[in-house]
């Protein structure tokens, strides 16, 4: 079988933000007192969610979730913090484009919403895609990065993505074109969930009701595809970062990353690349820190961004 990706891509984006149901089209449970926004980027309409008052912070989640996956960390940021957490292109009810996946040009999403909703300059904050889009932005704009935190992610071009060789398995699956779609149709949520109790130690930290509010959204016509258009993204990424390499990462740097999760990985990519580093390492966490250990997470990060 053969699917013509783009003209997919297009109606699948067409139908996510004009034809799906009031429900799926709802931004949320958002935290009290937070605003639902659009704004347009070079075409797109890209949806966030922001909330508090002070120096801004940007948010940006990973696979497989949306801007949700803040939500407890911006309540608890919005004491002191402007918090602004999209959703990245494809992903809830930001447009669902047929290319642009990836990181470079996500990071000049992010860019241009830190000039309209932030700015011009906020601190960031990227777990998964979203942490790897938050290096790519720190490399390109980093006069709009004030400080920068990556939460248990890789630096693109690090990851291991051969089985063989210790590798995770799912890099080959998400990249490999029409198969993931095929396989996890109708299964969206079980398979969401599955992935997230696989990167976990704590296996019950992400909720089911996130979960259900993640997978609400990818199981909308061509929600799986483009998530998985972040992984099929990777190998241009990983060029990206190879013609940035006599650039350095000038502003504070903050990883904090699960044991269970990337582990000393991150640290050992930033150290020739960064030149202010701080490294925390949770060790009863896996990949999802912020929802696994969040009073360490959150400690950590309001002491590195009120530094």
């Amino acid at each position: 079988m053969t699917i013509d990706r783009r003209a997919f891509l297009a109606a699948a984006g067409a139908a996510a933000t004009q034809g799906i149901s009031a429900r799926a089209r709802a931004a949320g449970p958002a935290p009290a007192g937070a605003e639902s926004r659009f704004l347009e980027v070079d075409g797109l309409r890209l949806h966030f969610v922001t909330l508090g008052a002070g120096p801004a912070v940007v948010l940006l989640h990973g696979w497989p979730q949306t801007w949700f996956a803040w939500a407890a960390t911006m309540e608890r940021l919005a004491r002191r913090f402007t918090v602004i957490a999209p959703d990245l292109r494809g992903v809830g009810l930001s447009d669902r484009p047929p290319s642009g996946y990836d990181k470079r040009r996500i990071a000049e999403d992010i860019a241009a919403l830190i000039d309209r909703a932030a700015g011009g300059r906020a601190y960031v904050v990227g777990h998964d895609m979203g942490g790897k889009a938050a290096f790519m932005l720190a490399l390109l704009h980093p006069e709009k990065v004030a400080r920068l935190v990556l939460v248990d992610c890789l630096v693109p071009g690090t990851e291991n993505m051969d089985a063989r060789r210790g590798g995770a398995w799912h890099y080959g699956f998400h990249m490999a074109r029409e198969f993931p779609e095929l396989l996890t149709k109708g299964r969206e949520r079980d398979y969401i969930a599955a992935q997230i109790r696989a990167w976990s130690f704590r296996e019950d930290a992400v909720s089911a009701a996130a979960i259900d509010e993640f997978a609400r959204h990818y199981a909308t016509p061509g929600g799986m595809t483009a998530g998985f258009e972040y992984y099929r993204a990777l190998p241009e990424d990983a060029r990206s970062v190879a013609a940035l390499a006599d650039r350095r990462l000038d502003m504070p740097v903050l990883a904090i990353v699960g044991r269970h999760g990337v582990g000393e990985r991150l640290a050992e990519a930033l150290r020739p690349k960064a030149r202010a580093l701080s490294t925390i390492i949770v060790e009863e966490s896996g990949h999802f820190v912020a929802d696994e250990a969040p009073e360490v997470f959150w400690r950590e990060l309001e002491r590195f961004l009120g530094a």
